[in-house]
């Protein structure tokens, strides 16, 4: 089944104005609640995904949606995107830090949970916020996107019912089993081969071995950071830094000198202009310009990285010009 986007800027129109305020009601009541008997214990990260059947829904979905956005992941065994989308879901969850939960719900074991979603395909992806169920996407659509929908999901739920997320204690799970689990490969030796191209200026090298790291550890923060960094550089070693800005001075239509000026102004420090320059270039910018924009952006942030409050502010301020 082909990926059928949902776009969040309907969700004001999913509910009524009724609805929503005694929603957002509950969620002030929870968290006053919370605050009186001080506040619940930080969490580990691996119980930022957890597993959801028909019995435990109420308590583990319904009722957390007051405190944070639940997304709700349908899935089956059987299912083959399924194991490409699940996995990547799992890691933004730990990702994002507390600012949404991820639910797994194994349709075969819950059908009616499958029908009252009204769900005809999987992978299928929902959001509960505040008790108001919300479509997200179906199928396993690419992770810039689904990265954009989160962002988006996270903003409606600050912003129309107060939900800051839950805190997470990141050391928690350090001894535990997840630990245990993680893949070990040649990590020491690949990141200093990293290191060592870029000393010699071979970018291509680096980036090579950076990859060869996450291709047994997809999520592995370092080499994600350096690969980032080194495709970066890679751009803008044979650019002309004023032939560059003077083109994107002279016609801010041109989205490739825009994109172009956006990788110097983030080498040489500006990173707020280089992600003010590429938001307003989306703004102004509709098909595959506004795409090629977009998901420049979005490799920029990896660069900058996704705690930096830079990046916080961008991802909410190209939101906005998306939806």
């Amino acid at each position: 089944m082909q990926p059928r986007n949902m776009s969040m800027s309907g969700v004001v129109d999913l509910a009524a104005v009724k609805a929503a305020g005694e929603a957002k009601a509950k969620a002030e009541q929870v968290r006053a609640e919370a605050a009186r008997t001080g506040g619940p214990a930080a969490v580990p990260p691996s119980a930022l995904v957890i597993d959801v059947d028909e019995a435990g829904f109420e308590r583990d979905v319904i009722q957390r949606s007051a405190e944070v956005p639940v997304v709700l992941d349908f899935w089956a065994e059987w299912c083959e995107p399924c194991k490409q989308l699940g996995p990547l879901l799992e890691r933004l969850a730990v990702e994002y830090n507390g600012r949404f939960l991820l639910a797994k719900i194994d349709v075969d074991a819950n059908q009616m949970l499958m029908q009252q979603f009204g769900i005809q395909g999987i992978p299928a992806v929902f959001a509960v916020v505040a008790g108001q169920a919300l479509p997200l996407f179906q199928g396993a659509v690419p992770e810039a996107q689904i990265r954009e929908t989160l962002d988006q999901l996270i903003m409606v739920g600050e912003e129309r019912f107060g939900l800051t997320g839950i805190s997470v204690d990141a050391g928690a799970d350090a001894e535990g089993p997840a630990a245990a689990a993680r893949p070990v490969g040649p990590y020491d030796a690949l990141l200093e081969a990293a290191m060592s191209a870029l000393d010699a200026g071979d970018l291509a090298g680096a980036v090579q071995a950076y990859k060869n790291v996450l291709a047994d550890d997809p999520a592995h923060p370092e080499a994600k950071l350096g690969l980032a960094q080194a495709e970066l550089l890679a751009r803008v070693q044979d650019l002309d830094p004023a032939a560059v800005r003077k083109k994107a001075a002279d016609d801010q239509s041109d989205v490739a000198a825009q994109i172009a000026a956006a990788d110097l102004d983030l080498v040489g420090g500006h990173v707020e202009d280089a992600f003010g320059r590429l938001v307003e270039t989306v703004r102004r910018t509709v098909g595959e310009d506004r795409d090629a924009a977009r998901l420049r952006l979005l490799e920029l942030f990896e660069v900058i990285g996704a705690d930096d409050p830079r990046v916080t502010s961008a991802r909410q301020a190209l939101a906005r010009v998306l939806f």
